[in-house]
């Protein structure tokens, strides 16, 4: 691969930065240092697919403790993210479709959040783009008959979206 590097563009750029501010990009989509380190150095990439194809390999490998550790860098669903960086502006054009839910609505998710969280031990992860509040609420509500095992595996497909998209937007 090597002498393949684009030469304009967001990728291009990625695949010329340092490698600890590419680590530290890639840390934005997903927060698994292994994985960022890895991605980061099977660079350069010739085209957007074979960052997204590295990338969701690496993610497919992920451990449950290194999902459950991203999780700690995603806010609850219905949660609004105050930050200036890009990880935070992310999370609240994910989560735009809770922009207009009323206070019965938000009410009902943060008791859900609640819920899921006594019942599984973690946050509440959803690829959340592209959804209304009422389809947050209900697959809160809907997962919570999911057995722990279940749970996990659709954890890390959330997850594994959630990045895959994120990585798109940092270099497509």
């Amino acid at each position: 691969m090597v002498g393949i590097i684009p030469g304009d563009g967001a990728l291009a750029e990625f695949n010329r930065a340092p490698a600890a501010q590419a680590e530290r990009d890639l840390l934005a989509c997903c927060a698994v240092p292994e994985w960022a380190r890895e991605v980061a150095a099977g660079r350069p990439y010739r085209d957007l697919r074979a960052l997204v194809e590295s990338a969701d390999a690496g993610l497919l490998r992920l451990s449950w403790e290194q999902v459950a550790r991203a999780l700690a860098a995603h806010p609850r669903i219905g949660e609004r993210v105050a930050g200036t960086d890009r990880e935070s502006a992310w999370s609240r054009r994910e989560q735009a479709g809770m922009d207009g839910a009323d206070a019965a609505t938000r009410t009902a998710l943060v008791e859900a959040n609640r819920a899921y969280e006594r019942r599984f031990g973690h946050l509440f992860l959803i690829f959340a783009s592209g959804r209304t509040d009422a389809e947050l609420l209900a697959a809160a509500r809907g997962r919570l008959t999911n057995d722990a095992a279940t749970e996990r595996r659709v954890v890390h497909g959330e997850l594994r979206r959630i990045a895959l998209q994120r990585l798109e937007r940092l270099v497509g």
